[in-house]
Parts: structure tokens; C-alpha cells; sequence
């Protein structure tokens, strides 16, 4: 006899990936912001606007080695007409001109130094013939020069006051070199959402056990952890759960309350032993949904206990890597303030036919490629849910709309594009 419990299982509204995705992001807030010295910055995502605090560059600053000159004394040189300016001052970079410049001088200069007031123009030193003569060096031109020639204005790149970097950025290396440019030793940034990861299932082996037949390793929660430090939390992989219903109930009360979203892997179909099902629908939290319209990972789930969210996804390999790439990436993007949570979409062709037929959409892993200024998406050769190896090789998940008919080479799709792909 089936029982209550387990006729709830089978009654799953299945909901569109947009409507999935809608009903969690209202659960979704930005989590407060914390200061951290900037070395420490690298992968964080930025708290608040930052301005220029000075104009950059804030001096003018030469070029090139060279000479800085007065650009009128070059008025009217030329191969039958030379000029030549007195040498009067040398400038390495960091220091300071020592002498003002007046008409008929020079003073040598270094790439980065600051430029004299009073000179208009720097002439690199390959231009130049240097003369000694009475005991005074001079340098000897023969074409004129013309106001400005490499120098460097003050507030070329940015103004004083200008916008550098606006919320949600992700600091990498230039980022933080802007920082420091200016002077921005410690930054606010968002506190890293920790997420906690744990896998269900009898059959899961450690990494480190060795192999025992009919067990697998618990490879997902390492995927997982990977998947969430890609999008800039901090994963914690939580010790697997056997199939212990009240076992299951009691860690996840306990990682509600310790972090600040729950992942889980395995135990989400509607087998004896599928306890996250059974979880979801008891009543220690409110089911958002048990069911997408998507293959794989159609019986993705998600719930919510005291505004946080639990993401119960499917124990394979493929369908756990897709679900969380759709629902728990954004809702992590969100935790962060991120602009645009979700994975970026494009239009590609597809370069070889998908014969596979179905109800749902499916999200079908694959490459890019790009050939004569051209898009194509290849769909793996293994795309079943169970699948593992072709995680590694995909840059991309190819959508491909329920259809009744394969998908041709040739035709075009609407392709999500994985973090790390190089096209």
C-alpha cells in the first residue's frame, strides 16, 4: 500500500526555469558589507561606489626619455636651420625640476617624471644631436616641435571626483590596481555568503575510503563547494547524510541556523529513500517548488525556513551541476549584489544535430566555438543526467526548447555561457 507521504511525493506541479527562478529571488537579500585591506580584495565584490579622490595622472608627466623644451624655441628649425638649447637641469623620475626653464634651455627628463611649468613639449632624446661647447652641454634639433608632443596632461584617465568602480564589481587584478593608485588601502566589500554542502545517500564513500562495490564516492559536494567558490561564497562541506529522515531534518535545522544558505545533493526523487522530498514536504520549511520543467534535474527543489533559502538538488552529477548553475548561482549573485546574477546568454548555431526529443527544455551541456567571426555551439556527445565526465569539457549549456522533432546543425539556439569559457 502506498502511503500519504508518499502519494505527496508523486503530486509535483512542475514549474517553468523563469517561474523557478522567480519564486526564490524574493527570498534573496544582499548581505551587509565589511572592510578588508586590499590585498585581501582580490575576488570580492565591492560594496559601494568609489571616486577619485585627485585627478590621474596628478602632474604632468613626460612620455618618454627625452628632453622637456619650450615648443616656441623650435619655431621655424629645420635640416638648413638647426637649434640648439642649453641643457640646464636633469630629472629622474620622482624628483622635482630644480631650476626653471627659460627661453633657449632644455632639461633632460625621464618616462614618468614631471614636467617642468614652464615647458610645453618633450622631444625624445633620439631626435636629439647633443653638442659641448664653452663648457655647456647643448642638444641640437632639426624640425620643430609641436605643443604638447609627449607630455602627459594632468586627469588624462580620470577627473577628480570621477567614478572609478561602481557596486557589484568584481575587484580583480585591475581593480585593484586602480585602488591602490589611488591610494585605497582598505576596501568595503560584501561579506562572503557561507554556504553549507552536504550530500544524502547511503551508498556515498569519502574521497579518501577506498572503493566498495555497488558505493560511490561523494564527488558532488566537491563540485558543489568548486561551484560556489566560483561565484564568490564560501563553501562548507557538511559530513553526508545516510538515508535517516530525522537525521536529515536535524542537520539542516542545524545548518539553517549557521549559514546563511543550504545545498544539498541527492534525495530529491520519489524512491523509498529519496528523504529531501519527504523533508520538503513535512513541515520544518516551506517548499517554494519540487518540480522544473527541465532535463536534467527536473526534480530540482527549493524551500525556504525563516527567509533562507534550502536548494535540494538532484543526487547526479549532471542535474546537480545544472541546477545549481540556474537557481543557487544567482541567488549567491544576489547574496553578493551582483548586477547580473545569472548565467550571460548568446545566440549560436548549432554545429551538430541533437536528436534527443522532449517534454522539457532541456539544458544540454556543450562548447563554443568560434570560426570565421562565426558562433557554434557543440552539444556533448554524453548529456545524460548521470553523466560526470563531460562536466569538465563544457563551456556552456545549450538550450534546446521542448520540440517533438530533433534539432538540426545548423539551426540556431539560445546557449547560457559557463564561468571560465574562453569564447
Amino acid at each position: 500500500m502506498t502511503t500519504d507521504s508518499g502519494q505527496d511525493k508523486f503530486r509535483r506541479k512542475a514549474l517553468q526555469v523563469l517561474d523557478a527562478q522567480a519564486r526564490i529571488l524574493p527570498y534573496v537579500h544582499r548581505l551587509p558589507a565589511e572592510t578588508v585591506a586590499l590585498p585581501d580584495a582580490q575576488g570580492r565584490i565591492l560594496a559601494g561606489q568609489v571616486t577619485s579622490p585627485h585627478p590621474y595622472p596628478h602632474f604632468r608627466r613626460s612620455g618618454m626619455d627625452g628632453f622637456a623644451i619650450l615648443s616656441r624655441d623650435t619655431a621655424g628649425c629645420g635640416a638648413n636651420h638647426p637649434v640648439l638649447l642649453e641643457v640646464v637641469d636633469e630629472i629622474p623620475c620622482g624628483f622635482l625640476p630644480s631650476v626653471p626653464l627659460t627661453p633657449g634651455t632644455a632639461a633632460r627628463i625621464m618616462t614618468g617624471a614631471k614636467v617642468p611649468d614652464e615647458a610645453d613639449a618633450v622631444v625624445m632624446f633620439e631626435m636629439t644631436e647633443t653638442v659641448r661647447q664653452d663648457g655647456k652641454t647643448y642638444i641640437r634639433l632639426v624640425r620643430e616641435i609641436e605643443p604638447g608632443k609627449n607630455i602627459t596632461p594632468v586627469g588624462l584617465e580620470l577627473a577628480a571626483g570621477e567614478v572609478i568602480l561602481e557596486p557589484g564589481r568584481k575587484l580583480g587584478a585591475g581593480e585593484i590596481s586602480v585602488l591602490a593608485t589611488f591610494g585605497i588601502d582598505r576596501v568595503a566589500v560584501i561579506k562572503r555568503p557561507r554556504i553549507a554542502i552536504f550530500s544524502t545517500g547511503s551508498e556515498l564513500l569519502a574521497i579518501g575510503e577506498p572503493l566498495q562495490d555497488g558505493r560511490i564516492r561523494n564527488s558532488n559536494a566537491y563540485m558543489l563547494a568548486s561551484q560556489v567558490k566560483e561565484v564568490g561564497a564560501e563553501p562548507v562541506v557538511l559530513e553526508a547524510i545516510p538515508d535517516d529522515l530525522e537525521l536529515a531534518r536535524q542537520r539542516v535545522r542545524t545548518a539553517f541556523a549557521d549559514y546563511d544558505a543550504v545545498v544539498t545533493t541527492g534525495g530529491v526523487s520519489v524512491g523509498d529513500f529519496d528523504i529531501m522530498a519527504d523533508l520538503v514536504s513535512g513541515g520544518d520549511v516551506e517548499m517554494l517548488f519540487n518540480k522544473v520543467t527541465m532535463r536534467p534535474g527536473s526534480v530540482t527543489t527549493a524551500a525556504v525556513k525563516d527567509g533562507k533559502l534550502l536548494f535540494a538538488l538532484s543526487g547526479n552529477p549532471g542535474a546537480c551541476f545544472v541546477g545549481f548553475e540556474l537557481y543557487v548561482r544567482p541567488a549567491i549573485g544576489r547574496m553578493l549584489g551582483v548586477p547580473q546574477p545569472f548565467l550571460p546568454e548568446v545566440t549560436a548555431e548549432l554545429a551538430r544535430p541533437y536528436p534527443k526529443i522532449n517534454n522539457f527544455t532541456r539544458y544540454v551541456r556543450g562548447r563554443l566555438e568560434v570560426r570565421e567571426g562565426k558562433l557554434y555551439a557543440y552539444p556533448a556527445e554524453l548529456d545524460e543526467s548521470s553523466v560526470m565526465i563531460t562536466i569538465k569539457d563544457s563551456d556552456a549549456l545549450i538550450v534546446i526548447p521542448p520540440s517533438s522533432e530533433p534539432k538540426e546543425a545548423g539551426e540556431m539556439v539560445t546557449v547560457l555561457k559557463l564561468p571560465g569559457g574562453s569564447v
